[in-house]
């Protein structure tokens, strides 16, 4: 099967493509720049709502759901705002066989519409903080899509939520960010730079803008998920307000932050192989297959049995199916499993049940260990940490290896061309410089360091003093 497809070396963008089609996660739809969501794909993109919508509730956030039509002047109230999704939007202006009185833009997102009901139910400080989250679809007119990267439709969360001061909705700005950090390296294995967007850079209409961004094995950055503080820039054009302990009346302050179906191409490019996907065991949606392997008919019944009661016995505490059809051979099995990136196969023979063990084989490098069939449970758990480890920590090195400093711009240009990766440079701080760098090599200020970086240098581009250095790379 990893004959169709292209090898990393040759063509990554095709190499992506190719495994995320063959293994079956997505396909193109019949609308341009949309995608179908195929069943293991979805699985996945399951798994990681559960995770991330139980560490939301523990939080004290609150599941709603808003509606797909946002009245069009609803966007032109916030300028930046309208400014920064005008281009992408789709309006409905014909429903019912007449013209709408007020056309309608299918949601790029819902600070309008959400901010709007805001108003009506909030009114007191009782009432504060208001935490809310939605899991739903998005449309952004996109020109040039990849799948689950950037498609005109995509699934997300999105949480908004309104405060009392300025102090509690940077608070929760910057908790949603740690929690979208802890995600991204305790779940997808995947390690991120975390910190604060540009002015230029940041969402439409946000005070500010922070954010995660991994590396992915071409060396481009992905920004992974942010989180706004919105200031009271929405509050004061949706007259969101509430009558303080004092009974004055003041606005709201507001966050807004997300994660979308973007985190499934991350880990097909933060993981994956030449032979397919490599998914992490704490979110595949399979964890282990145990493939019986047989030559005779008379060890085919036995076999089967003994892979049969291996899946019986390790149901409940694993995600585990026993591959047991007799039209496909052990080796093909061994290959869709592969391109699959299920983390942990089982095999078994007729000299492993002679043994009474299993063979494992981890995806991973395809190390195979004996597993003795009186401690299967425990041994498939450690297996399985194991990997999950393995793989974050071979994501945390390639992060290292490929994040270098730089105090000279050619040096840095050539750096980008030849090697790819984060380079973190000192920046004066100026939005020319920014544009300027931007424009003569692509590369983008991914985050400004939240901590750990406050030193005197000199700007990379213009020479000009500096007191901190922030993180540049191309991205998606």
């Amino acid at each position: 099967m990893a004959n169709v497809i292209t090898p990393r070396s040759e063509d990554y963008a095709r190499w992506y493509t190719d495994v995320v089609m063959q293994s079956q996660m997505a396909d193109h739809s019949p609308v341009k720049g949309c995608m179908v969501i195929r069943p293991l794909g979805y699985a996945l993109w399951e798994a990681m709502q559960r995770d991330l919508d139980a560490r939301f509730k523990e939080t004290g956030h609150q599941n709603a759901y808003f509606p797909l039509f946002i009245p069009e002047s609803f966007l032109h109230r916030e300028a930046k705002h309208v400014e920064g999704f005008s281009p992408e939007t789709a309006v409905v202006t014909h429903a019912g066989g007449s013209k709408l009185e007020e056309p309608l833009v299918i949601r790029p997102t819902s600070e309008t519409i959400i901010y709007a009901m805001f108003s009506k139910w909030i009114r007191s400080y009782r009432d504060l903080p208001l935490l809310y989250n939605q899991w739903a679809n998005v449309v952004r007119w996109e020109m040039r899509t990849r799948l689950f990267l950037r498609t005109t439709e995509f699934l997300w969360q999105e949480g908004h939520t309104a405060h009392a001061t300025e102090a509690e909705a940077e608070e929760e700005a910057l908790k949603i960010l740690e929690i979208y950090r802890r995600f991204a390296e305790e779940q997808m294995a995947i390690p991120v730079y975390s910190g604060i967007k540009t002015e230029s850079e940041k969402f439409a209409g946000a005070l500010r803008t922070y954010c995660i961004e991994g590396l992915m094995q071409d060396g481009k950055a992905l920004q992974a998920g942010t989180s706004h503080n919105l200031g009271q820039n929405f509050s004061k054009v949706f007259d969101v307000k509430f009558q303080t302990k004092e009974g004055q009346w003041a606005h709201v302050w507001q966050t807004s932050w997300g994660v979308s179906t973007r985190l499934v191409g991350a880990i097909v490019m933060a993981h994956g192989d030449d032979n397919g996907l490599v998914l992490p065991p704490r979110l595949a949606p399979v964890q282990v297959v145990i493939v019986p392997i047989w030559k005779t008919d008379s060890e085919r019944a036995r076999i089967s049995e003994a892979a049969r009661l291996a899946a019986e016995e390790l149901k409940g505490a694993f995600r585990v199916t026993a591959d047991l059809r007799e039209e496909f051979s052990p080796g093909w099995k061994f290959n869709e499993w592969e391109l699959k990136g299920v983390p942990l196969r089982l095999e078994i023979g007729p000299r492993d049940v002679e043994k009474d063990q299993c063979m494992a084989v981890r995806r991973i490098d395809r190390r195979k260990t004996p597993v003795p069939r009186g401690a299967l449970a425990s041994r498939v758990a450690q297996l399985l940490e194991e990997i999950q480890a393995d793989l974050l920590e071979k994501a945390r090195a390639f992060l290292r290896e490929n994040t270098r400093d730089v105090k000279d711009y050619e040096s840095f240009k050539r750096g980008l061309d030849e090697l790819g990766g984060f380079f973190r440079a000192h920046w004066c701080g100026s939005a020319d410089c920014e544009q300027h760098i931007k424009q003569e090599t692509k590369a983008t200020i991914r985050c400004i360091p939240l901590n750990g970086n406050r030193e005197e240098g000199k700007c990379l581009r213009c020479g000009a003093r500096s007191t901190a250095w922030v993180y540049f790379a191309r991205a998606y």
